[in-house]
């Protein structure tokens, strides 16, 4: 049992095996499960994102608050434009971000990667990345378990609640996730995930939680595409040898801190930041008929 990332990146190298690996193994002694129980768990989590990842970027869904929709296939478009100005990777990692969590938004069925909030960044990367670098099935249910390790730690020493540590716990645990898990299937070293971990939420701090009119929604779906594009450049920089110079687990217990001192106002209640702006006060009267007193 690990219980931080120093601890999960020393069983990984002294077992010489991937951090992947390693949360396999552990999933199977704290469940009593078999390693194929583990492993095809997991692989349904994989089913269940990709079918999410197929309905945003194919579909017009949009959500029931008319808040948020069709984004993912705006972008889609644009890239075939052959007018965008970042690489095709990263608008599409971001346009499957997007998609995920447009198709929670709207009631579809999605897979909380570490919630459903911040759902979007995992699955966004790695399907991009499918097209990029074509892994095997077994490469993607390991970036999964990769990913799970350090939402793993980030939710026992910290945490990846909104309400609890605002956004940074949320979009920035998921960035943090899915910037390890791409060095991993890149064939970083375990090290390396760590730096990439720590580089990807370092750049998440103090993100507040400030849903308009209390859905999970704006600015929340626009996170997980900025969140996307964090992880992906987080892991190129550890992958060319940029390391981090806070420890990872520093900056978990960072993010932890800055999360206490956060007010409430700016932790998913609604009060504070974007959901208090003038506009967010309109568009929650819309939606509810009456502003909420959030006084």
């Amino acid at each position: 049992m690990f219980r931080n990332v120093a601890e999960l990146v020393e069983l990984a190298q002294s077992k010489n095996k991937p951090i992947s690996e390693i949360m396999i193994e552990q999933e199977m002694d704290f469940r009593g499960n078999t390693r194929e129980e583990v492993y095809n768990q997991m692989k349904n989590n994989l089913v269940v994102m990709e079918q999410a990842v197929e309905r945003g970027i194919t579909e017009d869904v949009r959500s029931h608050s008319g808040l948020t929709g069709g984004d993912a296939v705006l972008l889609q478009d644009y890239m075939k434009s052959g007018n965008s100005l970042s690489g095709h990777t990263m608008l599409d990692a971001v346009s499957k971000a997007i998609a995920t969590n447009e198709v929670n938004a709207a009631m579809g069925t999605i897979c909380a990667t570490p919630t459903a909030g911040s759902a979007g960044v995992v699955p966004g990367t790695l399907f991009a990345i499918r097209e990029k670098v074509n892994p095997t099935e077994e490469q993607m249910v390991r970036y999964l378990f990769t990913s799970g390790a350090f939402g793993f730690v980030v939710a026992n020493n910290a945490s990846i609640s909104g309400a609890a540590g605002g956004c940074q716990a949320e979009v920035g645990s998921a960035t943090g996730m899915a910037a390890a898990a791409i060095v991993e299937l890149m064939g970083g070293t375990p090290e390396q995930s760590s730096h990439a971990f720590a580089i990807a939420l370092k750049n998440m701090l103090g993100l507040v939680c400030d849903p308009v009119a209390g859905l999970v929604e704006v600015p929340c779906v626009k996170r997980n595409a900025m969140g996307a594009s964090n992880a992906l450049v987080a892991a190129d920089m550890s992958l060319a040898g940029i390391t981090s110079r806070i420890p990872c687990d520093e900056v978990i217990d960072a993010m932890y801190k800055i999360g206490q001192t956060m007010p409430s106002a700016l932790r998913e209640t609604a009060q504070g930041g974007l959901a208090a702006t003038p506009t967010g006060r309109e568009l929650e009267a819309k939606i509810f008929g009456v502003s909420l007193d959030r006084k």
